[in-house]
């Protein structure tokens, strides 16, 4: 099997579209031509999991945090980056990132989260704005059924919990063909009017070339109309940090002291108690201060993230307890459901899941 065939399931497991601008995600290092020998998963590609899957004979690296994240001038060794970097060349060993791509995914970072701490009803607490395009085509109502289906095939018309959406309207197109043209209806210099019918679908915007190939080949017209238009309307599934429900209200220490429990804090800094019970949770994996006023917004009682500077904590305003838990803990079981997710989809492969605990925060 080659790297780029178990890189394709990443893909589908995190779409690199749904990565931040400012992120670094796919494939970082190596070439995915080669033969893959075997894939060890971790949360940060440092050089000691280098020599541990140099130790276990796997030529790819699946990290959950990107080695490379802000670029490099030179590779000489003088620090943890460069030395893996160093390290993954000089062994053949190619590293592959997936960080924000599956932080926004519905059922990666923060859905994890969530069901490590019992978490129902769960909806993303930030939705990704500026990933919904629309397409528009028209064409004969004998050919209507042939390019909706295709569109649908090829992903679009998925909206929230429902699939295959769309919406048509009827009307009547009119054209003239030059000396070139080659007309589906009426003749060269004919000036036609017919019955036409006006196709409307979302769709992602990262599938556009894969949306308009479909419309090309089941069109029947030689030169297809169509617009696309990119919509303000924010993605539902798609987004960064997830708010849910717990089964039964908890206080607020009992809560705390669960959530150190199921995440294996070292320590938790929180906010204010306001001696309310905790009912709804809002949680974001890795650094999410940007994502209070959200968490405020969507009502829940408690906001579980990283990262926290001190004026943060003034943020709460007496409205919500904001906790830090860690970066690393509130992160913990990603390596795992990626490992769990590739054994599933390739039966037959060999995927190791790190030993190496690459928290640099330690606790007394």
């Amino acid at each position: 099997m080659k790297i780029k065939e178990i890189i394709t399931v990443l893909e589908e497991m995190a779409p690199l579209a749904y990565a931040e601008d400012f992120d670094n995600v796919g494939l970082l290092l190596g070439n995915q031509e080669d033969e893959a020998t075997g894939v060890l998963v971790c949360h940060d590609a440092l050089e000691s999991v280098i020599e541990e899957a140099i130790a276990k004979n796997c030529n790819l690296v699946v990290c959950f945090h990107p080695i490379l994240f802000s670029g490099i001038k030179k590779i000489t060794g003088k620090n943890y980056v460069e030395l893996s970097v160093l390290k993954a060349i000089k062994n053949d060993i190619a590293i592959y990132a997936v960080h924000t791509a599956l932080d926004n995914h519905k059922n990666g970072v923060n859905k994890i989260f969530c069901d490590a701490l019992g978490l129902t009803n769960t909806k993303i607490l930030v939705p990704k704005p500026n990933f919904i395009q629309k397409l528009v085509t028209y064409t004969i109502p004998e050919n209507v059924e042939k390019v909706r289906n295709a569109l649908f095939d090829a992903g679009a018309g998925k909206i929230g919990n429902y699939d295959d959406c769309s919406f048509t309207s009827q009307g009547i197109g009119s054209y003239m063909g030059n000396e070139n043209s080659n007309p589906e209806i009426g003749e060269r210099f004919e000036f036609v009017e017919a019955q036409e019918i006006k196709i409307e679908v979302t769709f992602e915007k990262h599938l556009q070339n894969k949306i308009l190939k479909a419309l090309f080949k089941n069109h029947v017209y030689e030169e297809v109309a169509y617009e696309i238009y990119d919509l303000q309307n924010t993605h539902q599934n798609i987004g960064l940090g997830m708010v849910g429900e717990l089964e039964k209200p908890l206080s607020e220490i009992e809560f705390l002291q669960l959530v150190k429990t199921k995440m294996q804090c070292g320590g938790i800094r929180h906010s204010s108690l306001l001696g309310k019970s905790i009912k709804k949770v809002a949680v974001l994996g890795g650094s999410g201060s940007f994502a209070i006023k959200n968490a405020i917004q969507a009502g829940a009682d408690v906001f579980l993230t990283a990262d926290l500077k001190y004026h943060n904590f003034y943020e709460a305003e007496n409205q919500i307890v904001l906790a830090d838990i860690g970066h690393f803990e509130s992160e913990r079981y990603t390596k795992n459901y990626i490992v769990d997710y590739l054994k599933e989809k390739i039966t037959n492969f060999a995927f190791v899941l790190s030993e190496e605990n690459t928290n640099p925060v330690k606790y007394l």
